[in-house]
């Protein structure tokens, strides 16, 4: 079977150029559709042979939070139709990343044992846009397991200043 990355970028490029006009509105019913597609019962439910993909849509609408444009009512017409609703989470990965692209920026993931505040996490989107170069999307999870410090994932790019990762580095420094 085709990789999801594979499958997701022609929906992605194609959805990118028809909504120019309103990226991050698109974004937005996009990032919801993910999430509602990143539901195992909902997957199950759009995988039955007996459920219609009529059925299927009138599910996502009614989860989804807000009225949706037109635009994304045909998008996930298409999407039902054509089998790919476990997709969507890759689709609107993807997606954001071309309008990243489009913007000069990157999406950043900072893992932290302890909740960082949202002045403390700005200060720290600070050092590490003129770390990594570029303006950052930055958004904390916490990883109770890094013990202390912080672990930052820029896309396929990771600093990791935890002391988990000390540790680790320190066991291989005694055992070599």
């Amino acid at each position: 079977m085709a990789e999801l990355a594979t499958i997701a970028r022609p929906y992605a490029e194609a959805l990118f150029k028809s909504a120019k006009a309103d990226l991050s509105g698109a974004a937005s019913w996009l990032d919801q559709f993910a999430v509602i597609a990143g539901n195992s019962q909902l997957l199950q439910f759009a995988d039955n042979p007996k459920v219609t993909d009529e059925q299927v849509f009138d599910l996502f609408a009614g989860v989804a939070k807000a009225a949706l444009p037109d635009s994304a009512k045909n998008f996930l017409r298409i999407v039902i139709e054509n089998g790919r609703v476990d997709v969507l989470p890759e689709i609107a990965a993807q997606f954001r990343a071309l309008v990243n692209a489009l913007g000069g920026s990157s999406d950043a993931v900072v893992y932290s044992a302890f909740a960082i505040d949202d002045k403390a996490l700005a200060e720290l989107t600070g050092v590490l846009e003129k770390r990594f170069g570029r303006k950052l999307n930055a958004t904390m999870q916490l990883d109770e397991s890094l013990i202390g410090g912080v672990r930052v994932v820029v896309g396929d790019e990771v600093l990791d200043t935890s002391v988990r990762s000390r540790l680790d580095q320190m066991k291989i420094a005694l055992t070599a």
